[in-house]
């Protein structure tokens, strides 16, 4: 009776101290490249309606 008493006590122990063991998992953050535009796709919109303006004053 004493041994299984004993067994008894060592289960709720060691039941105790596993529960909270697991740590949540640290993710870290993802590194994302920010897309860089060319300094010429400002000046190709003007350009473009330059074009279609001269070509409609041709005609």
């Amino acid at each position: 009776m004493k041994k299984l008493a004993l067994a008894a006590a060592l289960t709720v122990v060691a039941s105790a101290s596993f529960a909270g063991g697991m740590a949540e998992p640290v993710m870290e953050p993802e590194i994302v490249a920010a897309a860089t535009s060319s300094s010429a796709g400002g000046i190709i919109v003007p350009l473009l309606l330059l074009l279609v303006v001269v070509a409609a004053a041709s005609n």
